[in-house]
């Protein structure tokens, strides 16, 4: 625990931040849940597309949709998706709550990094440096996707790589950040989109940066008022979600020195208790380290919800309907912290 917080002040100190303006909500767009995990390089358009409607609701007050941004041809069509002249001098259209997005790679970046090994680092082998390019290639190209997909829906979103801020990690943690262009995006109006990325290593060459650590860092720098992953499952489990008898955890409580518990439901064979190890996932294995970033994320006071994308409930968690209490029929995991 002493270590953990040495390397916490570490990051702090190495990290460049000017954030000015209160940021409302960061949103994690999970990989699994916008992408076809199964397909190499298939987004989800379906449910991309939900999302950034969701996301334009939440961020833009107006009734009506505002202008596309995405002013560039999409392949196989023959025009461009939105129309610049759809622009007038209504200002308040342009008018978007304080987001920050960072998402997943899911089937995009994942087989470049694996099949080269960059995760492991020896960036001198000529595999890994290979690999390294490719995964950037994937990565951003995702990144490029989001981005339009949110600029057609009138948000407008700005796609930011880690690589190219100069974040670079030590022993795959973050070893320094610089957050001055994301906070300078918020400040201008700009919805800065972040994505998990291939990075520097001071020490094995080269690394991984998930997009959940990315995420628990902007936290703990921009002060959001809540914090909210997007998965493809409902939220936390005791179990593997597709047992018949797994139970969906509604609350998770964070305590002062990291531990966590239950507290709904009542839980009988854990102990209110969970276990990252065994009781805690998702489909895709990745659920213990976002359960690990939101238990970091909630020791700070920030509220962390977990929902499935794409749904009524996600939809609420992202227009601060949830804030002061969680109802009965609202779907999702919130941890927070028990003080």
């Amino acid at each position: 625990m002493e270590e953990e917080k040495n390397l916490y002040q570490t990051e702090q100190q190495s990290t460049i931040s000017s954030f000015t303006k209160p940021i409302r909500c960061i949103v994690k767009l999970g990989g699994a849940a916008i992408t076809c995990k199964n397909e190499l390089e298939k987004i989800n358009e379906e449910v991309l597309q939900k999302v950034s409607a969701q996301l334009r609701q939440a961020m833009i007050a107006s009734s009506g949709k505002p202008p596309g941004m995405d002013w560039s041809k999409r392949p196989g069509k023959s025009e461009i998706s939105c129309n610049p002249d759809d622009f007038g001098e209504d200002h308040s259209v342009l008018d978007c709550s304080p987001f920050i997005v960072v998402h997943g790679a899911g089937s995009f970046g994942h087989f470049q990094a694996s099949k080269s090994g960059v995760h492991k680092g020896q960036l001198q082998k000529p595999l890994v440096k290979g690999g390294f390019v490719a995964t950037r290639i994937s990565v951003t190209t995702l990144n490029l996707e989001i981005v339009r997909a949110l600029a057609r829906e009138g948000i407008p979103s700005i796609g930011m790589s880690p690589f190219s801020c100069g974040w670079f990690t030590s022993k795959k943690n973050i070893a320094s950040a610089d957050l001055s262009m994301v906070a300078k995006a918020t400040d201008f109006g700009f919805i800065p989109v972040l994505h998990g990325d291939a990075v520097l290593d001071e020490t094995q060459g080269c690394a991984i940066l998930s997009g959940d650590v990315i995420i628990s860092h902007l936290a703990a720098h921009s002060k959001p008022e809540f914090v909210v992953f997007l998965t493809d499952v409902y939220g936390v489990y005791d179990r593997p979600p597709t047992e018949p008898d797994a139970i969906l955890i509604r609350e998770i409580a964070v305590g002062e020195d990291g531990s966590w518990a239950v507290v709904k439901p009542k839980l009988q064979n854990s102990n209110n208790k969970i276990e990252l190890t065994a009781a805690a996932h998702d489909t895709t294995g990745g659920m213990a380290t976002k359960i690990s970033e939101a238990a970091m994320i909630a020791k700070l006071g920030i509220d962390v919800y977990i929902v499935k994308a794409a749904t009524s409930h996600s939809l609420r968690v992202l227009n601060g309907e949830l804030r002061s209490s969680i109802p009965d029929d609202w779907l999702g995991t919130v941890v927070r912290f028990s003080g």
